[in-house]
């Protein structure tokens, strides 16, 4: 499935790139929140997380983990944000594993935040029944 990131990995349009491997590769967004705004994105297009193999998402992790200190260290920021939006319903918009490193400054006025809801009584032990993993 040919994506908007696989062209992009092809060099068929322009990026800045910032890591480069055979199982993924980093670029600057080009919409950023803040300015170092990056993105890790997986070779193959795998459309989400759960479809990607072990092997690759630990790679992408290590990137994610030093393009975060790069952004501390170079950029002074104070923290980052580490996204995956996995799936449209979660915000995806291009259906290819990526995930988000956002640099991160007090009182930048970017906060990310959703409604927060409250378990039912009783309700949160049945989420813990349904969610509980057992075994790797």
């Amino acid at each position: 499935m040919e994506t908007l990131f696989t062209k992009i990995g092809k060099g068929e349009i322009p990026s800045v790139q910032l890591f480069s491997d055979e199982l993924c590769y980093a670029i600057l967004d080009i919409a950023p929140v803040n300015k170092g705004h990056a993105l890790v994105i997986s070779r193959e297009p795998y459309p989400t997380l759960e479809e990607a193999p072990l092997e690759v998402l630990e790679r992408m992790m290590l990137v994610v983990k030093r393009l975060s200190q790069r952004m501390r260290e170079q950029l002074k920021a104070e923290a980052t944000n580490i996204i995956v939006n996995n799936g449209p319903a979660a915000g995806q918009e291009v259906p290819h594993l990526h995930i988000h490193i956002i640099p991160r400054f007090d009182k930048d006025g970017k906060g990310i935040s959703a409604h927060k809801m409250q378990y039912a009584e009783g309700e949160m032990p049945l989420f813990g029944d349904k969610l509980r993993i057992t075994k790797l």
